[in-house]
């Protein structure tokens, strides 16, 4: 039988070779790292000495030249780790912060920001949402002001991953007049006289992963750090959007897998009344009712990655509509697989109790539920 996506021998090669590094590297430490709130920064150069941050980048960088396909599989593989954290953590650098620079950068910043980040070997942040302006790109109001060959910037970001231990900042910025056309894209050092770090926050969604404030007070950097040309950075990130809601959209198909893996061997194991849940009607159909939306969910997140690689003009439509679903999907299935456990899905020692704390954050991330229905809406309602 046919099957979408078509993965070749290539493609289940490379499935197996993230699979055997999530299970030696991240598997073993899942739980620990969560409970310590932290991963080590290891990870990272580890990682990339399997190539994997440079998927989609040219290989003169140090990239494999591949497409949004591999993207997807690193994904599925990484998160069978249970680990969303660490997910994220790679992603942003794989992805969130770095595409922008691959894509707009110079030679001169591929070399010293990019390159290195392929490698592992410097850890990137995005730096776009501020205390009030999240899903508002529009709107933020940290500024760079031209003062002879350096910009100088002050404001201040929030809910920013991998915050605590980046070496640079992939900076969203004001440096003209309000809206959109105002906003560029920097690279910040994070030894840059006048950066600070403020409060590690403790997210619910990515326990393991580190998530900050940062702060800009007459940070100094060169003219020469900006990503593309002044004042195109609003539709830089709209662009970037694009990939980190499809990744989303992975992350949350994965971890629905888990979720109902986990919830369906209870089942299996389970007796009441003299039978096993598993053979109880109300959950038999419970489930037949989230394996299939798990596999619509899935399906709808194939078609944007073949759209997005291919770059039709349909292909924000249907990214939208893939992070939309899949957030409100595994809502529903986080609903029925807590509930299968009874009591047991509220202890902390059950991994099913402590996942769904979290889940209401795939809502939010990478534009909140509203802003993926008004992107749909525009597009088809006009």
């Amino acid at each position: 039988m046919n099957t979408f996506p078509y993965y070749t021998e290539e493609h289940e090669m490379f499935r197996d070779s993230v699979r055997v590094f999530t299970e030696r590297e991240i598997a073993p430490y899942s739980q620990q790292w969560d409970e310590a709130r932290h991963f080590p920064d290891e990870i990272f150069t580890k990682v990339g000495q399997q190539g994997y941050f440079g998927l989609r980048f040219d290989q003169k960088y140090g990239g494999m030249g591949l497409d949004y396909w591999y993207v997807g599989i690193m994904i599925e593989e990484l998160m069978r780790a249970r680990n969303i954290g660490v997910v994220v953590g790679l992603l942003i650098q794989c992805e969130m912060a770095t595409s922008v620079i691959h894509k707009y950068g110079s030679e001169k910043l591929k070399q010293q920001f990019l390159v290195p980040a392929i490698r592992g070997e410097r850890i990137a942040a995005l730096g776009v949402s501020e205390p009030n302006a999240g899903s508002d790109v529009a709107g933020i109001r940290t500024t760079a002001r031209r003062e002879g060959d350096d910009y100088i910037i002050n404001g201040q970001k929030t809910f920013i991953t991998n915050g605590v231990r980046s070496n640079f900042i992939t900076l969203a910025t004001r440096t003209g007049g309000p809206g959109p056309g105002g906003i560029s894209v920097i690279l910040v050092p994070t030894d840059t006289p006048g950066f600070s770090r403020g409060r590690e926050l403790q997210h619910t969604n990515v326990p393991s992963s580190d998530m900050a404030e940062l702060f800009f007070e007459d940070c100094r950097v060169p003219v020469n750090n900006l990503v593309g040309e002044e004042g195109k950075g609003f539709y830089y990130i709209m662009d970037l959007f694009q990939g980190e809601r499809l990744v989303l959209a992975y992350i949350i198909n994965s971890l629905a897998r888990e979720m109902i893996q986990e919830a369906l061997n209870y089942m299996r194991e389970r007796s009441v009344f003299g039978r096993k849940l598993a053979e109880m009607q109300v959950w038999r159909h419970r489930f037949a009712d989230v394996l299939t939306e798990l596999e619509a969910s899935k399906m709808l997140t194939y078609r944007a990655t073949d759209l997005l690689n291919r770059g039709e003009r349909e292909a924000d439509l249907v990214v939208s509509m893939a992070r939309l679903f899949g957030a409100e999907f595994i809502r529903r299935a986080a609903n029925e697989c807590v509930q299968v456990f009874g009591g047991y899905g509220l202890m902390s020692e059950y991994w099913i109790a402590r996942i769904v704390l979290g889940i209401h954050g795939f809502g939010i991330g990478a534009g909140t539920q509203e802003i993926q229905r008004e992107i749909i809406a525009k597009r088809t309602i006009g």
